[in-house]
């Protein structure tokens, strides 16, 4: 994975150019069938684990490091790989871990079978840098994981750092910035000998391999990258993400510490995250993010047709920490009750809600209230009629509906039943009839637009596509004209860069009113994007001003919300 520290470290992990989904474009179709029981999941365990987790994020006086700390700290190769020595996780006990992402309510994993360290954490015959051969733990965490994952039931994949190896002579290195000399050599000859070899190995000894998660493809060649997906395609129902490299793509976008503003219509996509700062076990990093915050990220990627695969980072004693499973354990106890409305749902129908989120299934919508209306009335922007409401807490009692000609009225009780996300299910008749975003189809006027882009870009639906402003700007306007007045009441913004790409973009919405244009909001973003809310703003003229100083702006979505 990406390097964090804490805060995100700007890093530009690969020479290829990225989307803000990954390094390459998916591949699949929505409806190929391999994908329906992943579509159905939505919510799934990563496992960062290695020997990285001995130092536990300290190196010298600093204690911010994660997975990364060899890159990071420059540590040579015979240090770095003695800590394979100490490596002995007498406490991992693979059942106990599938028993708690069952109890969290999750349908798959992916682990770590070796990352950028190039440890691997299987036994493998084409390097002894490997748990079995180089520490005194001499176990095979995959097969276990594996048997554990077939006796109970749970899908598992495996990730595996194809480009970036810091051990083994002639693996990539994020930057190009090779700091131990024994580490050169030829990164064809290290595909050959290791990575193809061990990937081989991976998909052939572990029984049902259900995701081969590819990551950072650095310096990967067209030639290396078809050797890599030919052993792939030997396995059909086999699930790859898009970071293989030289443009492959893959079944899966993958969004990274980040929630994108409209998901990825269309397209299978998946949000990877901590819970805290890093991905691999850092015992200093307590900036834990809540069950509240965690279970609403969950509902909020569902809602836009998308899976969340949560990361923990096991200790070295095979431990996952203690925070961690908690947290899991309150998801799970939310999704005991909730889960209805989230396994084998589809997308909201809804652009924006400003009360929550919405998935559906069928003919019935579930409606995640985050924020429970004060004077109990919560309005559904939805043209068709609603048969029934309920609290899906409590399908005995039918909540009263009070409908109008473009939305509904339901009367709720007067408190919340769920501190995280309360749901209620509507049953409706027909097809959803919800009004078209103001700003589809609308002309945007920029002050400046690069040869390569098109304002049209900015409301076509598609976030891979983008507008940017000419080269050498670093500010720019982008005007719209409703041609009467609409009454807004938020604004998503999709951005083309990722977290660690260092980009920094400010933005300030403005509405013209007596002749003047006025402030609604100022935000800065990390080049990720954003949904902001603000207090409902009626007017004909809206304009977003942008800043950048590292490059030209750019926006892949500029989406304005009309009051509900």
């Amino acid at each position: 994975m990406k390097k964090y520290a804490f805060t995100v470290l700007g890093f530009v992990l690969a020479i290829v150019s990225f989307s803000q989904n990954g390094e390459g474009n998916a591949a699949s179709k929505m409806n190929d069938p391999k994908m329906q029981w992943w579509r159905d999941a939505k919510f799934g365990m990563f496992i960062h684990w290695g020997i990285y987790s001995v130092p536990a994020g300290k190196w010298g006086n600093t204690t911010t490091y994660g997975e990364w700390i060899m890159h990071t700290a420059k540590i040579p190769r015979t240090t770095y790989s003695a800590l394979a020595k100490e490596f002995n996780p007498t406490q991992f006990n693979a059942e106990e871990w599938v028993k708690l992402a069952k109890a969290a309510g999750q349908k798959y994993m992916v682990i770590t079978s070796k990352h950028h360290d190039g440890f691997a954490m299987f036994g493998s015959k084409a390097s002894t840098y490997n748990i079995v051969d180089a520490t005194p733990f001499k176990r095979d965490v995959l097969k276990e994981l594996a048997e554990a994952c077939r006796k109970y039931d749970m899908k598992l994949g495996f990730y595996y750092s194809q480009a970036q190896d810091w051990y083994h002579p002639g693996g990539a290195v994020s930057g190009n910035k090779d700091w131990d000399s024994s580490h050169v050599g030829s990164m064809e000859k290290y595909i050959d000998e290791i990575a193809l070899p061990q990937v081989k190995e991976i998909l052939s000894n572990y029984g049902d391999v259900a995701i081969l998660w590819w990551d950072t493809p650095t310096n990967m060649t067209k030639s290396m990258t078809l050797k890599l997906a030919e052993v792939a395609k030997q396995y059909p129902q086999l699930i790859t993400n898009n970071r293989l490299g030289a443009g492959m793509g893959g079944d899966l976008e993958t969004p990274e510490q980040f929630i994108p503003a409209t998901g990825f219509p269309g397209r299978n996509w998946e949000v990877c995250m901590t819970m805290n700062g890093h991905w691999g076990f850092n015992a200093w990093d307590d900036r834990w993010k809540t069950t509240k915050e965690l279970t609403q990220k969950l509902v909020d990627i569902v809602s836009k047709g998308g899976n969340f695969l949560l990361n923990v980072g096991p200790n070295a004693y095979g431990v996952i920490p203690v925070v961690c499973q908690q947290n899991l354990l309150e998801i799970g106890e939310w999704l005991q009750l909730n889960g209805e409305s989230i396994y084998g749902t589809n997308a909201s129908p809804f652009p924006f809600l400003s009360w929550g989120r919405a998935t559906r299934k069928g003919q019935v919508i579930y409606l995640h209230v985050f924020d429970w209306p004060t004077n109990g009335l919560l309005n559904v922007p939805l043209g068709n009629k609603i048969k029934k409401a309920y609290l899906l807490a409590d399908k005995s009692k039918n909540l009263n509906i009070v409908p109008s000609k473009s939305s509904s009225q339901i009367q709720l009780p007067s408190y919340a039943p769920d501190k995280m996300s309360s749901v209620i299910a509507i049953e409706f008749e027909g097809e959803p009839k919800v009004l078209p975003l103001p700003t589809s189809g609308k002309l945007i006027v920029a002050s400046s637009t690069d040869s390569t882009s098109n304002t049209k870009n900015l409301n076509d639906g598609n976030p891979n596509s983008k507008w940017q402003a000419a080269k050498g700007n670093t500010n720019a306007s982008l005007e719209i004209d409703f041609g009467t007045e609409y009454a807004i009441n938020a604004m998503s913004l999709v951005e083309p860069w990722h977290p660690w790409s260092g980009i920094k973009q400010t933005h300030e919405l403005q509405y013209f009113e007596s002749g003047s244009w006025k402030s609604i909001n100022k935000l800065s973003t990390d080049g990720t994007g954003s949904t902001e809310s603000f207090k409902v703003i009626k007017a004909q003229k809206f304009r977003l001003l942008l800043e950048n100083q590292k490059e030209a702006p750019s926006i892949g979505e500029f989406i304005l919300y009309r009051a509900e």
